[in-house]
């Protein structure tokens, strides 16, 4: 049984969630940075991989082009409808990441790229991730994703948007407890810290654990540009934006300054 908050799924019945992370040069940096983490860790094809809150397919796709054989799940059905058209070479169904509709031991990676920071409860992020060391294969990999808990604050600062009743009221909730209710501009989410999304991963009994900054300290330069020089001007950023991101990673500083982190662990 699919099961999700009504307020996300009104969200995403109104939002256009296939072509954010190409319409604009913060998306790009978001896309291409995480097909390049996810690299690192998946198995070669024809592995099976499990995209679980997979949306209209973004990964999906690229995976399915790869020669991987892959499932995409998801709670919102326009996005299972869109993933079938947009990545033809992978299965999609409906589908909730607390309970898994497989049997154990069934996927080489599966991946939850979207599920945790729409899961505000702990004890759902725990089940999710669980689920999912469940359905892969013993030694298999997990790569879940979270929002940074200083992204919203740094996202209204390039947008000049951070005004003196924000910084007070959500902003400084945001900050103390990871917790939005989405009544501005978004949808109910939770924002992590890289110290508790490893923790999660860890508590979970995943081995290996290691954190990312997907985007890096870079990324909100690139959002500043786009809004003030435009998309094309943003877009010659992506490329050093992500090199930065790298360097950062090598250090390992500044995960929690990257608007998405992921953690990465075995089953």
């Amino acid at each position: 049984m699919t099961s999700i908050d009504p307020r996300i799924a009104g969200f995403y019945s109104e939002y256009d969630e296939a072509a954010r992370l190409h319409s604009t040069a913060a998306g790009r940096l978001e896309f291409e940075r995480t097909r390049e983490l996810l690299g690192r860790y998946l198995p070669p094809p024809p592995a099976r991989v499990l995209d679980v809150g997979g949306g209209p397919g973004a990964h999906a796709r690229w995976l399915a082009e790869d020669g991987y054989e892959v499932h995409l799940v998801d709670p919102v059905p326009k996005h299972v409808e869109q993933a079938r058209e947009r990545a033809p070479g992978c299965v999609a169904a409906e589908g909730d990441a607390r309970q898994l509709a497989f049997s154990a031991r069934t996927f080489d990676a599966v991946l939850l790229l979207g599920p945790l920071y729409h899961l505000a409860d702990r004890e759902d992020r725990l089940k999710a991730l669980q689920e999912a060391r469940r359905v892969a294969v013993q030694g298999g990999v997990i790569a879940a994703a979270g929002i940074s808990r200083y992204s919203l604050m740094q996202d209204y600062t390039v947008s000049a948007g951070l005004s003196p009743e924000l910084l007070a009221g959500e902003v400084s909730q945001v900050v103390r407890t990871g917790s939005y209710d989405g009544s501005r501009g978004f949808t109910v989410v939770h924002f992590h810290t890289a110290a508790e999304l490893t923790e999660e991963a860890r508590e979970v009994g995943l081995g290996a654990v290691s954190i990312h900054g997907i985007e890096g300290p870079g990324w909100a330069y690139v959002v500043a540009a786009g809004r003030c020089a435009g998309q094309e001007e943003a877009g010659e950023l992506v490329a050093d934006a992500i090199a930065t991101a790298r360097l950062a990673d090598e250090h390992g500083v500044f995960h929690d300054a990257s608007a998405h982190m992921l953690v990465v662990g075995s089953a």
